[in-house]
């Protein structure tokens, strides 16, 4: 009884546990840290006497031990909206499997924010997780260990030895306006994605190149926007304000689209026997729309769980192949926003 007094009114410790079931510090430290081979029945003692004593291993020594803390770092320009939250599921998934925590920021997409947050996951993770329009290569080199491993979503920062792990913009892009140009559509507006962002300028290229191949100019028929559903709500009400208001609306993600059908509702409009609408992530909510939005889909979650298995691949020591660039594909999903019949 006085043992056990003695013990709950300090910090319990490894050793105490290691005491309390008979065995060495080394096997409760392979226990807890699933590092090696321990025989069932002396694990399960172990757990049932460091959960009885209340043990709480110290990260901070422990992470000083083994030179890891099983965290990564992420940093997404905002953590609001089903892209995001489908980025970090992915990441999380992935991340679970291997035992390993997030450490999770947003940037608000300013550069400060974003250097600020690069400086907090020092030494606090094994691996970074970073996707930013407003990052280049000076920028991690002034904010990051230059061992630490990196994978860079939808970033464009020129040459570099970092990891990418990009989405076919244009390519989506075009499918996109091909799939309209083939209804009959000729007005086909656009409402473009924010200045700076990478997968913006890639959706803007990819509407631009699929116009002019199909004879139209894209001059005069497109709205500026920032991937929020107000943003798609003004362009597309400035749309249709327009003189020859376009019978097809395409908005650089599904967020602008869902603005663009409320706008296109409150001024009367019908979708699609107007003005036909479409989208590009296919956010998981496009398909439970009214109608349900056609869109072009990324594989949102697994852009995520790609990130952290490329990060996995640099902390095994596979760095070459780590850092070879990829490219998500993506591929169009017709529903009845554009006048599919499913």
């Amino acid at each position: 009884m006085a043992r056990q007094a003695a013990t709950t009114s300090r910090s319990v410790t490894i050793k105490d546990v290691a005491r309390g079931a008979g065995v060495s510090v080394a096997t409760v430290s392979r226990v807890l840290n699933d590092s090696g081979p321990v025989r069932e029945a002396t694990r399960r003692r172990v757990w049932e006497v460091a959960s009885s004593l209340r043990y709480t291993p110290n990260e901070a020594a422990r992470s000083l031990i083994t030179r890891s803390t099983r965290t990564l770092g992420v940093v997404l320009p905002d953590l609001h909206g089903e892209f995001f939250s489908e980025v970090i599921r992915g990441i999380d998934q992935r991340a679970q499997q291997e035992r390993f925590h997030l450490l999770v920021s947003g940037s608000h997409n300013e550069r400060q924010e974003i250097e600020a947050a690069l400086r907090a996951m020092r030494r606090r993770v094994d691996g970074l997780v970073l996707m930013s329009p407003d990052i280049d290569a000076a920028g991690l080199e002034a904010n990051l260990p230059h061992n630490l491993p990196l994978v860079l979503l939808n970033c464009a920062i020129g040459a570099t030895a970092v990891p990418t792990i990009t989405i076919d913009n244009f390519g989506g892009a075009t499918a996109m306006v091909r799939h309209l140009v083939g209804l009959g559509h000729r007005r086909i507006g656009f409402i473009a994605g924010p200045a700076r962002n990478y997968d913006a300028a890639e959706r803007l290229r990819g509407y631009r190149e699929a116009m002019r191949e199909a004879g139209l100019d894209p001059a005069g028929s497109e709205e500026p926007g920032d991937f929020t559903e107000s943003g798609g709500h003004r362009g597309a009400a400035r749309l249709l304000a327009r003189p020859a208001r376009p019978t097809a609306i395409f908005a650089a993600n599904d967020a602008m689209a869902v603005g663009a059908m409320s706008a296109l509702r409150e001024a009367g409009v019908s979708i699609p026997d107007d003005v036909a609408v479409a989208g590009f992530d296919d956010i998981p909510i496009a398909r439970y729309l009214s109608p349900a939005l056609t869109s072009v889909h990324v594989p949102i979650a697994e852009l995520g769980a790609r990130a952290v298995e490329r990060l996995f691949s640099a902390l095994a020591g596979r760095a070459e192949r780590a850092r070879r660039p990829e490219v998500l594909g993506t591929r169009l999903v017709v529903r009845r926003s554009c006048g599919a019949s499913a």
